[in-house]
C-alpha cells in the first residue's frame, strides 16, 4: 500500500499546527490605513555641495528618526525605500502639520559674529556669501537688519540641546546647548570677541541662525571678559518660546542638520474610526462570503464540497499564519486580497472534483454498477495539477507586479494576494485530498457512492450533455461581438475620458465627516469662500464630505477644515491623501509600465507552456478584458487610481487563468489524438471546462458582492472592478480565446511529427497507451 496518503496527513497536521502557533502567538501588523496615522513619503534631492544618494539618503534617515522620536510619537516607523525616498509612519497622528513642519526642516543651526545694523537688506536677499556672512532681519527690531560675519560654528559641534525652563530669571522657556569641544573653544571665542564691543553697539551682538533666520541675537553681558568669552563649553538661546516651541527647537538641533534638502512627495492620513470600521466591515464580507461560498460547493459536491469548505476555513488559517509569521503589514487593499483569495482558493477544488466527475462517469459507462471512488478521485488530483500550476502561476505573476509596482496600501494586495494563491494550492491539493482519501475509504460513503457528489452530471453539466451546444463553430459570430464591444468601450475612453485618482495626477484629496450632516451645494460654497473656488467638493459615503484640489498645504487644509466646522459643527479627517506632481506623474509611468510588463510576462510564459498560437489568443483575450473594464469604468465615471490598478492586474490574473484551464483541456485531447478536427477538440474542451468556470466564477462573485456591499467607499469601485472582471472573463475565455486559437491554428498549424525510429506509427507500448487514454466519457 502508497504511503503517500499517510505522507499527506503528516504535512497537512504539522501546516495546520505550525499555522495554529503563529495566530495564537503572534498579532498581524496593521498598516496605518487601517489603524489610522499620517505617513509621510520624502524624497531628497541634489545641494549645491552634497548629491542625493543611498548614502546621503540614509544619514537623513537617522537625523529624521531622532527629530521623530523627540515628537512622542508611540510606534513610529522610518525606513529607506530605493535611493532618494524616505517612508515616515506615525500612528495616531491625525494633525501632520507639525509633524511635517518638523520633519522637513533643513535644520541648518549656524552661529554668527554680528558686523553691524542696517535698514536695508542687502543686494543677495539673505542668501550667504561663501564664508557663509549675510544680511537677515533682526528679530527684536521689525524693519531692521543685522550685518552678520563668517560663520563661526554649526549645529554639528552641538553635543546636546535640550527644552529649559528658566525659573531663576523668570525668562520663560529656553534651549540650552552643550557643545563639544572645539566648539565650545569657537563659541568662547566669538563671544570674547563680542564683549569687546562697547555696551549696546550692534556688534557686541552674537546671532544663532537656524535655516536662514535668526532665532536670537542676544548681546554678551558686561560680566563675560573682553577675549575671554563665554567659556565652559554651554550657553542658552532665548526668544520667548513655549514649551512646545523650546521642544521643537531642542528636538531639531539636538538631531542636527540634513545633510540634503528633502521634499514631501507624499502624505496620507486616516482617521482611526475609519481603519476600525473597515476591518469590521472585511471581517463581515469574508464570513459571509465564506459561508455563502462553503454552502454552494457543498449544494453542487456535498460530502466532498464539506470537506473542501472545511479546508478553506483551515486555508484562512494558514493564510493568516503566514501573513503574520512573515511579518507582513496588512492594509485595507491587502485584507481585501486576503478575503478575495478565499474566492479563488475555490478554484482549485473545483478543478479536481470536476475532473474527478468526469473519470467516475467515464469508468462507470459500461458498466451499471458503481464505480470504485478511489481511482477517479486520485485521477482528478493528478490530471489537475497541470492546470491548477499554470492558473496560479498567472496570477501570481500579477501578484508580483502589484508587489514591485504599486505604492503604499496597494502593495500588500499584492502581498497578500501571493500569499494566498501559494495557500491554496496546500490547501487544495494536500488539505483537500487528505480529507477526501480518509472520506472515501469508509464503508458508509463506500456503500453510498452518491454522498461524495462525484458520482452525477451536475445540472451544467446534464443541460451541456442535453443540449451540446457548437459554440466554437459560430467564432466568427463572437469575435464580431467582441469586437463591438471593444468598440464601445474605446469610445468611451475617448468620449468621456478617464476619470484619474490624485495619485496620477498629483494633489489633495480629504474625505471629511462632520458631526451635523451638510448639503454638499453649503459645503462646496463654504470651501469657495475659504479661497478655494476651483476645489471638487462632492459627497463621500455616509454623509460625508470629499475635497479634491491641486497642491493644497496642511495650513490651507485646515483651513478647509475650519469653514466646514462653521456648517458642521465638529470636524474629522477621515482620510488625507496628498500626492506630488512628479510622483504622480510617476505612478501614472509605473502603471502603465506595469500592465505591459503583465501582458509580456503571461505572453512569454504561456508560450512556453504551450504553442504561441494558443498563447497569442490567451492574451489577446486578457487584453480584452482589460480594455473593456477600462471602458466600463470611463463610462460610469469611476475613478482610475491605484486600488484600480490593483483590480485590473487581479482581472488579468483571473482572465488567464480561467483561459489556461480550457487550454490545457485541448492540449491534453490534442496528444492522445493529434488528428481530431480541432473544432470538434476547442467545442468539447469548453463544454467540459464550463461547469469549473461556472461553480469557480460563483465561488469568487460570492466573496466579491459581500464585499462591495459591506466593503463601504475603499473597497466599492475594486470590488465593481473585480466583478466585472470575472464576469468578462468568464466570457471571454469562450467567446474570445478559443475562437483566436481556432482561427490561428487554422491558418498557422501544428507542423506534422515524424514517427520515431522504430515505432508503430501511433500506437506506442502498452504503458504509452494507457496514458493517453484517459477513460473519461461525457
Amino acid at each position: 500500500m502508497s504511503r503517500a496518503p499517510l505522507w499527506r496527513a503528516i504535512i497537512a497536521l504539522g501546516v495546520i499546527a505550525a499555522s495554529l502557533f503563529f495566530a495564537l502567538t503572534q498579532s498581524a501588523r496593521l498598516g496605518l490605513d487601517l489603524r489610522g496615522g499620517t505617513q509621510i513619503v520624502l524624497e531628497t534631492k541634489n545641494s549645491p555641495v552634497v548629491e542625493a544618494n543611498a548614502e546621503s539618503t540614509q544619514r537623513a534617515l537617522e537625523v529624521l528618526r531622532q527629530r521623530v522620536d523627540a515628537l512622542g510619537v508611540s510606534e513610529p516607523s522610518l525606513y529607506r525605500s530605493g535611493e532618494r525616498r524616505i517612508f515616515v509612519e506615525l500612528p495616531g497622528v491625525q494633525d501632520p502639520r507639525e509633524a511635517a513642519e518638523v520633519i522637513g526642516r533643513t535644520a541648518q543651526l549656524t552661529v554668527h559674529p554680528v558686523l553691524g545694523a542696517t535698514d536695508k537688506p542687502d543686494e543677495r536677499k539673505g542668501e550667504p556669501a561663501k564664508d557663509g556672512s549675510r544680511t537677515l532681519a533682526d528679530p527684536g527690531r521689525p524693519g531692521a537688519f543685522l550685518e552678520l560675519g563668517p560663520t563661526a560654528l554649526t549645529g554639528e559641534g552641538v553635543r546636546d540641546a535640550d527644552a529649559v525652563l528658566d525659573q531663576q530669571t523668570m525668562s520663560g522657556w529656553t534651549v540650552g546647548l552643550a557643545f563639544r569641544e572645539q566648539a565650545g573653544k569657537d563659541w568662547a571665542r566669538v563671544t570674547g570677541a563680542a564683549a569687546c564691543a562697547p555696551q549696546d553697539a550692534p556688534e557686541r551682538r552674537v546671532a544663532i541662525v537656524l535655516d536662514g533666520k535668526i532665532l536670537s541675537a542676544p548681546g554678551v553681558t558686561a560680566d563675560v571678559a573682553c577675549e575671554v568669552g563665554i567659556i565652559g563649553g554651554s550657553t542658552q538661546i532665548t526668544g520667548g518660546f513655549s514649551r512646545a516651541e523650546a521642544h521643537e527647537l531642542a528636538a531639531l538641533v539636538k538631531g542636527g542638520a540634513l545633510p540634503v534638502p528633502i521634499e514631501v512627495v507624499e502624505q496620507r492620513t486616516v482617521g482611526p474610526t475609519l481603519g476600525a470600521d473597515a476591518i469590521a466591515a472585511s471581517t463581515q464580507a469574508a464570513v459571509i462570503g465564506l459561508a455563502l461560498t462553503g454552502l454552494f460547493i457543498v449544494v453542487v459536491y456535498r460530502l466532498l464540497g464539506a470537506l473542501a469548505t472545511l479546508a478553506l476555513a483551515l486555508y484562512g488559517l494558514i493564510s493568516y499564519a503566514a501573513l503574520v509569521a512573515l511579518g507582513a503589514t496588512l492594509t485595507l487593499p491587502g485584507l481585501a486580497g486576503f478575503v478575495l483569495a478565499i474566492g479563488m482558493a475555490v478554484d482549485a477544488n473545483v478543478l479536481v472534483f470536476e475532473r474527478a466527475r468526469e473519470e467516475y462517469l467515464g469508468a462507470r459507462a459500461p458498466k451499471s454498477s458503481p464505480a470504485p471512488l478511489d481511482k477517479p478521485l486520485s485521477t482528478g488530483f493528478r490530471k489537475a495539477w497541470s492546470a491548477v500550476v499554470d492558473s496560479n502561476v498567472t496570477t501570481l505573476l500579477a501578484a508580483g507586479l502589484l508587489f514591485f509596482f504599486a505604492t503604499g496600501p496597494v502593495k500588500g494586495f499584492g502581498v497578500t494576494l501571493s500569499i494566498g494563491v501559494l495557500v491554496s494550492m496546500v490547501s487544495a491539493l494536500v488539505i483537500t485530498r487528505t480529507l477526501a482519501d480518509f472520506a472515501i475509504r469508509r464503508r458508509f460513503v463506500r456503500d453510498r457512492p452518491g454522498l461524495t457528489g462525484i458520482t452525477s452530471r451536475g445540472r451544467v453539466r446534464s443541460w451541456l450533455a442535453h443540449r451540446r451546444p457548437r459554440l466554437v463553430h459560430h467564432r466568427r459570430r463572437w469575435l464580431g461581438v467582441s469586437a463591438l464591444l471593444i468598440v464601445a468601450a474605446v469610445a468611451g475612453i475617448g468620449l468621456r475620458g478617464l476619470e484619474f485618482g490624485v495619485e496620477f495626477t498629483g494633489g489633495r484629496l480629504v474625505e471629511y465627516s462632520t458631526s451635523t450632516p451638510v448639503d454638499v451645494d453649503a459645503a462646496r460654497t463654504a470651501v469657495t469662500d475659504a479661497g478655494f473656488p476651483r476645489a471638487v467638493v462632492q459627497e463621500s459615503g455616509a454623509g460625508g464630505i470629499s475635497v479634491r484640489t491641486g497642491e493644497l498645504s496642511n495650513d490651507e487644509q485646515h483651513a478647509i477644515r475650519t469653514a466646514l466646522a462653521a456648517e458642521g459643527g465638529e470636524v474629522t479627517v477621515e482620510r488625507d491623501e496628498l500626492i506630488g506632481p512628479s510622483l504622480g506623474d510617476e505612478l501614472r509611468r509605473y502603471a502603465l509600465i506595469a500592465l505591459g510588463i503583465a501582458v509580456a510576462t503571461q505572453m512569454v510564459y504561456l508560450s512556453v507552456r504551450f504553442r504561441w498560437t494558443f498563447a497569442a489568443a490567451a492574451v489577446s483575450a486578457m487584453v480584452h478584458d482589460i480594455v473593456l473594464v477600462v471602458g466600463l469604468f470611463a463610462w460610469l465615471g469611476r475613478p482610475v487610481d491605484s486600488v484600480f490598478l490593483a483590480a485590473l492586474l487581479t482581472v488579468v490574473g483571473y482572465s488567464v487563468n480561467d483561459t489556461v484551464v480550457v487550454f490545457d483541456r485541448v492540449r491534453e485531447a490534442r496528444r492522445r489524438d493529434p488528428a481530431a478536427d480541432l473544432e470538434t477538440t476547442a467545442n468539447q474542451a469548453v463544454i467540459q471546462t464550463l461547469p469549473r468556470t461556472v461553480n469557480t466564477g460563483m465561488g469568487a462573485l460570492f466573496i466579491l458582492a459581500a464585499l462591495a456591499v459591506l466593503g463601504g467607499d475603499s473597497l466599492a469601485d475594486f470590488s465593481v472592478a473585480l466583478i466585472a472582471g470575472v464576469l468578462i472573463g468568464m466570457a471571454s475565455t469562450v467567446f474570445t480565446a478559443v475562437p483566436i486559437a481556432v482561427q490561428l491554428e487554422g491558418s498557422r498549424p501544428v507542423p506534422p511529427t515524424r514517427p520515431r525510429r522504430g515505432g508503430t506509427g501511433g500506437t506506442g507500448s502498452p504503458l504509452q497507451r494507457r496514458e493517453r487514454d484517459t477513460g473519461a466519457v461525457v
